[in-house]
């Protein structure tokens, strides 16, 4: 049974701590040697006594204090800026039918499946936007921000311009400005709280509480809707936690398609267009050759298959199982839902690889896909050049 998601926080034992060898250099001789006299063995056996103590009640300490797992505590991460920062567009979405009232701002990376979710979240419900292309390496175009990461989604309100967060909790909180007009979305932030805690690595991390949820004042929904919701809601957080993590090992499989991937990155991504050649090099030759690596590690941590293949393909069967069980064209019946967009945002983030095609070829998502497409071609905007 699937629920909103809950971090447990764990305990951390830094790596520089060593326990046996601690003891061992305590109690270690390189010469066996015998007291001359009593009060050499009394002054001898005294001192081990102290310094076992010691050792004893600094462990004691350690293991009371510093091991203690860091409290989840509430973080102010949703910067509201009283100027727009400088940033040149690559290329704006205008739809002339959108009464959203939103001006927004996409910093990406082209082929970032989380941000492949956001463009496919505008782009369904119809929303003029302009899209930012950041450089994955020196990440220059979000220098005015003090989150690191992609997607980040500026938007303009009372005020000042509201920068948003997390591809899931963008999401949310855009659903729920759309059907609640009566907030702002610098008020509807307050309902999606960044918490830090302690991850599974030891690292500090940041989360959003109740992401998955869509807050507004809708009448109690009956229990088929509320179903239909949770259902939402569990399939969004698969495609968070069980889709995307299969995709990077299957990219990034050899060291020829890691640069293949790269060199499909660079085409759609507009890359040349955009940064210098020196920059567009080391993005493809340093990002290929950092991802194969970072990819082996992703696979033992996400327990991919040996045959990365059979992790992908288990995925989409998953997911079509849960389709063709509803008899719908989408997960959310004749129209799409939150859920269909994630997944597919995040499987159009590897549209052009090799591993797509094997996957359209060897599963029955090819078709989904496509009617995702035509659909989303049915609501989008048209791309227009960036300007100055």
């Amino acid at each position: 049974m699937w629920r909103p998601t809950f971090t447990i926080l764990r305990k951390v034992v830094p790596s520089h701590y060593n326990e046996k060898s601690s003891f061992s250099k305590l109690f270690y001789s390189t010469k066996s040697r015998f007291p001359r006299s009593t009060a050499k063995l009394t002054l001898i056996s005294a001192s081990v006594g102290i310094l076992v103590g010691a050792g004893y009640g600094g462990y004691t300490h350690y293991k009371i204090n510093v091991k203690k797992p860091l409290k989840a505590t509430e973080v102010e991460e949703y910067v509201l800026l009283k100027e727009a920062p400088k940033y040149q567009a690559q290329y704006r979405v205008v739809n002339d039918s959108d009464n959203s009232n939103l001006e927004l701002v996409l910093f990406q990376y082209r082929t970032c499946p989380f941000c492949c979710k956001v463009r496919s979240y505008l782009d369904a419900r119809g929303i003029n936007y302009e899209v930012v292309e950041v450089d994955a390496v020196l990440r220059q175009a979000i220098r005015w921000s003090n989150y690191k990461k992609v997607p980040i989604l500026l938007a303009k309100v009372d005020g000042g311009y509201q920068q948003l967060l997390d591809s899931t909790a963008i999401i949310s909180m855009l659903e729920t400005y759309l059907r609640d007009k009566s907030y702002q979305l610098s008020d509807i932030v307050k309902f999606y709280p960044a918490t830090r805690f302690v991850n599974d690595s030891g690292k500090i991390a940041t989360d959003i509480t109740n992401k998955y949820f869509v807050m507004n004042n809708a009448p109690l929904l009956d229990e088929k809707q509320k179903a239909a919701e949770a259902e939402e809601r569990q399939w969004r957080q698969w495609a968070d936690q069980v889709l995307v993590h299969t995709l990077s090992p299957n990219v990034y499989r050899t060291v020829g398609e890691a640069l293949e991937t790269f060199k499909w990155f660079e085409e759609v991504g507009g890359w040349k267009q955009t940064f210098p050649a020196w920059e567009c090099a080391l993005m493809v030759y340093v990002g290929a050759a950092a991802m194969w690596i970072i990819s082996k590690r992703l696979k033992s941590r996400h327990n991919i298959k040996d045959d990365v293949r059979q992790s992908l393909y288990d995925a989409a069967n998953d997911w079509m199982k849960a389709i063709q069980k509803k008899g719908t064209p989408f997960l959310g019946g004749d129209k799409p839902n939150l859920a269909d967009i994630s997944v597919f945002g995040v499987l159009s983030s590897i549209e052009g690889c090799g591993a797509f095609e094997d996957l359209k070829t060897n599963t029955s998502i090819g078709q989904w896909f496509q009617a995702m497409k035509m659909n989303m071609k049915e609501t989008s905007g048209k791309h227009l050049a960036s300007y100055a």
